[in-house]
């Protein structure tokens, strides 16, 4: 079982104590467990119809997966590829990058992006015909994952490659009882997305590629004891209260230092954090993948005891780690999450300017693309103040050099600057970070890339292409920005790349 320790400087201890006895006080953990949404909220929308995570665990059939991902061995499938966005592929793809692929399972990638080089890659790949698709939405409707799938289909056309995972009823169910898809998983429909891990949208695809499931669900279920705690004595109050103090204090960017091991958890920690937690005006910026690590009023750490890189500044010390422990760790940051945002006065489970951004898309796919100016990097950096982040959005092949010298360029800019920097890929942040960007703290000043495509690939039943709709989304995700004032540009791939040549 994973443990921890809050190391904090006398200005943060007092008031991290004080937000202990508040929790227990308000027995936070019992109303979360009895669903109480006035722990968050007046309204219980999209919060007693969102607590499902606390019991999955329970639910899963985990011999019938492992025997499902048997008979798709034996059926002589070598692969598996997720088709999703968000909450429906990050877990999928922490396990693909922190496990290897166990003995006679299939190796395992995701598709969540719509940049059409890395869409052909996927429609062209030489092991089309070994591949079972993983398509996975909860609505059923994700623009990126029902154009992912329509063109996949239109090159293997073979229910019995194909699988659902999806909410009971959703329009994905009724699609794949059409075309006889191999199967259907009807995951429970009170987990959002970002919650999901150790669900259906989590659990299939571990199965397939061989991660022992029982042993994760085993470690989440200690882990779910122990939260049930109302005491201070309740791992996930300790981080509750020790994150929301810092908060408090202005150290609103909670930086991620993982075993190397589990460095892939970040991606899924990102999201759980950002777009929970970044509405009404506040918000914790995670900060994942950071190779050095700057020192600030504006920062607190998670630290995992035994890593080389030693932060200097107020630290949470994760004592230990095993594979066998992330089912323990998804659920622990889980549960602190949710009292993150009571502590902070926020729905944890809503994601009202992921809608917007999706509106915005839309309304640009309907009226059709227009010229976006490009604007200096110069006039965007002038803008930072202490305690401000840059955060470098990127519409580019995720399986591109591109990504590397974004990477690089972002390290260059916080070591020039001094400020807290952050990467995202896009269509994938805005369903995780673009929530903090747009509804968080003004304390952003935002950086969009957008490459050029050399190459365009069509949507079947769909009058855009990859590239209109990845265009579109960049496009409108620039616009919701500026309409909410935020500092906000786009910037030629070009001159980040010529900080770091």
């Amino acid at each position: 079982m994973v443990t921890y320790t809050p190391a904090w400087p006398e200005g943060l201890r007092s008031e991290a104590a004080t937000l202990v006895d508040r929790f227990v006080a308000d027995r936070a953990v019992e109303r979360i467990w009895s669903a109480d949404h006035l722990l968050w909220q007046s309204d219980p929308t999209e919060v007693t119809d969102r607590l499902g995570w606390l019991h999955v665990i329970e639910d899963i059939d985990v011999s019938g997966l492992e025997s499902f991902a048997q008979q798709c061995v034996r059926d002589g499938f070598t692969d598996a590829l997720v088709l999703g966005m968000g909450g429906s592929s990050l877990f999928p793809e922490v396990l693909a990058q922190t496990y290897p692929v166990g003995p006679g399972s299939l190796r395992l990638q995701t598709l969540d992006t719509t940049d059409p080089a890395a869409i052909l890659r996927a429609a062209e790949s030489a092991t089309l015909d070994t591949t079972l698709f993983i398509v996975a939405s909860k609505s059923g409707t994700t623009i990126e994952t029902r154009s992912q799938l329509e063109l996949l289909w239109s090159k293997v056309g073979n229910g019995d490659q194909f699988i659902a995972i999806t909410d009971p009823d959703s329009q994905l169910v009724a699609l794949a009882a059409q075309r006889g898809f191999r199967a259907t998983f009807e995951n429970r429909s009170d987990i959002g997305g970002r919650f999901s891990a150790l669900s259906l949208f989590g659990l299939v695809p571990a199965a397939l590629m061989g991660v022992e499931v029982g042993p994760m669900l085993a470690s989440a279920g200690e882990a779910a004891r122990a939260c049930r705690s109302n005491g201070a004595d309740n791992p996930a109050v300790q981080l509750a209260a020790a994150i929301v103090a810092a908060n408090r204090a202005g150290r609103d960017k909670l930086t991620l230092v993982t075993d190397p091991r589990l460095a892939a958890f970040g991606l899924w920690f990102e999201q759980l954090i950002a777009e929970s937690t970044g509405k009404r005006g506040t918000g914790v910026l995670p900060v994942v993948g950071e190779r050095s690590l700057r020192t600030g009023d504006d920062r607190l750490f998670v630290h995992w005891a035994g890593v080389d890189a030693q932060p200097d500044g107020p630290t949470i010390i994760i004592d230990q780690w095993s594979a066998d422990d992330l089912g323990a760790l998804v659920f622990v940051w889980e549960m602190t999450t949710a009292l993150i945002g009571a502590g902070l006065g926020v729905n944890p489970f809503d994601q009202p300017d992921v809608a917007s951004a999706k509106a915005a898309t839309n309304e640009v796919l309907e009226s059709g693309l227009s010229v976006v100016e490009t604007v200096s990097l110069s006039s965007l950096t002038g803008s930072l103040s202490p305690g401000d982040y840059l955060a470098v959005t990127a519409y580019v092949d995720p399986g591109s050099e591109d990504v590397a010298v974004l990477e690089a360029a972002r390290e260059a800019l916080a070591d020039r600057l001094g400020v807290v920097t952050t990467f995202g890929l896009g269509p994938r942040f805005l369903h995780s970070t673009g929530q903090l960007h747009k509804g968080g703290r003004d304390n952003g000043v935002i950086v969009q890339v957008v490459s050029d495509d050399e190459v365009d690939v069509d949507i079947p039943g769909a009058p855009y292409s990859f590239s209109t709709l990845k265009q579109a989304q960049a496009q409108g995700d620039l616009a919701v920005l500026k309409q909410k004032g935020i500092r906000s540009g786009r910037v030629e791939l070009s001159e980040l790349a010529a900080l770091v040549s």
